[in-house]
């Protein structure tokens, strides 16, 4: 094999993002030098969704003015629910746990449908979706409201429709985190989490939604930050470095032909231990076929360079790359084509997303995932003039390293006031509720109702304290977990606790519906609390 022709199976690998909503020199000579085979987009990327087409389409202009052979995969995380890159104007989706709370399955198939041809329209042709992780840990920093439920079989069904609806829009998956992350109290972004169960126990719980969607059709398979003592023999060892994750579990047991993927490398559980771009060496080792390399220009370029070195002194096989470039090649011809990303229908794409019938089906879904946790004879409350409402609402600041600030957020203040615009609402920051404390219980002594909405209480939380002092005066407080259903179990001496799973609006207008009686709470919890 020619040193160019290696150099441009070697790009093709490579999965890397940039900074920006145009086109930068640092991803023009990715492409044009390096042949970098696919581009993940982050928020940072994201404008409106004609600024979106406009992007994707110049990518795959500079792709095929470089000579590609194929087009580029573009990627991204919308997962739909707390983790979503796309905001401006595309359809607020829910995602996985409260499809799980709708208890039905073809919701995740339609709203996975639904997201696929948005997506598509604006030239994105890979979703790292579904999110496969079984949430059976409630101090889980990272998972959470991202996984369907805490029960395997209910992951596995829900999985496979959202995975059958993203292929059905033509829009290839990625099923994460493999071997399974929602065990884990440890955010991989930040350090290497550790699951220590028996290779038992992982086959009936933490691998059910994987193979169940293995055998039927999954596209790629991302490995997980995660060392799994029971698979990997050597000590804090990620999967995304095991051979015998990639090949003993993934290709042989659980007979998976497909491409895997790692996540991203410049995570501190790679970046801080063995390093970036040795790290991506040794993924290939392992027997991966994308290396994700998401943020940084010099360690992309880096990266590049020690696979490079790594076949030249015989430390990694040319036939590995190899390969990963067949697998790749092959997904390539079942989900790009050049007639479709070089001659985008603008027009049409911008119906697509954000449609009238995209809007109704979310809402639809959205009002059947809405979970009554708790209900002691206080609701629903009459729509009343007279009624002195006060709404408190937390601040949204983002949860964890995998989310994104959105300034699209409306507040669970703005849905109480579509029918009772007269309630009054105090937003409050967690990190300073002792401060805030006197003043807030002061003006909830005022009020007839009081509505509470929680992010993600933890057992330190001071908004434990601050419910435990709002309670002595005034017992008629409604809870809206604006996120993790969890919340009630330190809030339980709440007369009424409702759970959205997500704080996007949508979900919170339904919420307040259930509170004023024009809507039931038909959900039901996706875990135990």
């Amino acid at each position: 094999m020619s040193n160019k022709k290696l150099a441009r199976k070697i790009g093709q690998l490579l999965v890397v993002g940039f900074n920006g909503k145009a086109i930068t020199p640092e991803i023009k000579e990715l492409i044009h030098d390096y042949h970098v085979g696919s581009i993940i987009l982050f928020s940072r990327n994201i404008g409106e969704p004609e600024e979106v087409l406009q992007l994707t389409s110049i990518l795959q202009k500079e792709a095929k003015a470089a000579g590609y052979e194929k087009p580029l995969f573009i990627c991204l995380d919308q997962e739909n629910g707390v983790v979503s890159r796309m905001h401006q104007g595309m359809t607020t989706f829910p995602g996985a746990m409260a499809l799980g709370a709708t208890d039905e399955p073809q919701h995740a198939y339609k709203i996975g449908l639904a997201t696929g041809r948005e997506l598509k329209a604006l030239g994105i042709n890979w979703n790292l979706a579904p999110v496969l992780d079984v949430n059976n840990n409630p101090e889980n920093p990272v998972i959470g409201v991202r996984s369907f439920s805490e029960n395997p079989q209910k992951v596995a069904a829900f999985g496979k429709a959202m995975m059958k609806g993203l292929q059905a829009a033509g829009v290839m998956t990625s099923l994460k985190h493999f071997p399974g992350h929602g065990d884990t109290s440890v955010d991989s972004h930040l350090d290497l989490p550790v699951i220590s169960h028996e290779m038992e126990r992982l086959e009936n719980v933490e691998l059910v939604p994987f193979q169940a969607c293995i055998q039927a059709g999954a596209d790629t398979v991302m490995a997980a930050h995660v060392y799994f003592p029971a698979i990997e023999p050597k000590a804090n060892t990620p999967a995304t470095l095991s051979k015998q994750v990639y090949v003993k579990l993934l290709r042989k047991k659980l007979g998976f032909q497909g491409a895997i993927t790692t996540d991203c490398m410049e995570m501190k559980a790679i970046s801080n231990s063995v390093g970036t771009e040795k790290g991506a060496v040794k993924a290939l080792q392992a027997g991966t076929d994308f290396v994700m390399v998401s943020h940084t220009h010099p360690v992309q370029k880096g990266t590049i360079q020690a696979i490079t070195d790594a076949v030249e002194n015989g430390e990694l096989h040319a036939s590995r790359i190899e390969a990963s470039f067949q697998r790749i090649q092959l997904l390539k011809e079942k989900y790009t084509s050049w007639k479709d990303t070089l001659v985008p229908d603008k027009e049409k794409a911008l119906q697509i997303v954000g449609s009238k019938e995209h809007h109704q089906l979310a809402r639809k879904v959205y009002r059947e995932s809405v979970t009554m946790v708790h209900n002691h004879q206080l609701l629903p409350l009459k729509v009343d003039k007279q009624l002195q409402i006060l709404v408190l609402e937390p601040s949204h600041s983002f949860m964890t390293q995998v989310e994104d600030k959105t300034s699209q957020q409306k507040s669970l203040g703005s849905a109480v006031k579509e029918y009772i615009p007269h309630a009054a609402v105090e937003v409050y920051d967690e990190n300073k509720l002792e401060h805030e404390l006197e003043k807030l219980v002061h003006a909830a002594k005022k009020v007839d109702y009081l509505i509470l909405g929680t992010m993600t209480v933890t057992e330190k939380s001071p908004v434990i304290a601050f419910v435990n002092q709002l309670v002595k005066d005034n017992s008629n407080i409604i809870g809206v977990g604006m996120r993790n259903p969890y919340d009630f179990h330190y809030l339980n001496k709440l007369r009424a606790f409702i759970n959205t799973y997500e704080p996007g609006y949508p979900a919170l207008q339904a919420a307040a519906g259930v509170i004023f009686g024009r809507e039931k709470a038909r959900g039901t919890l996706p875990v135990n609390i």
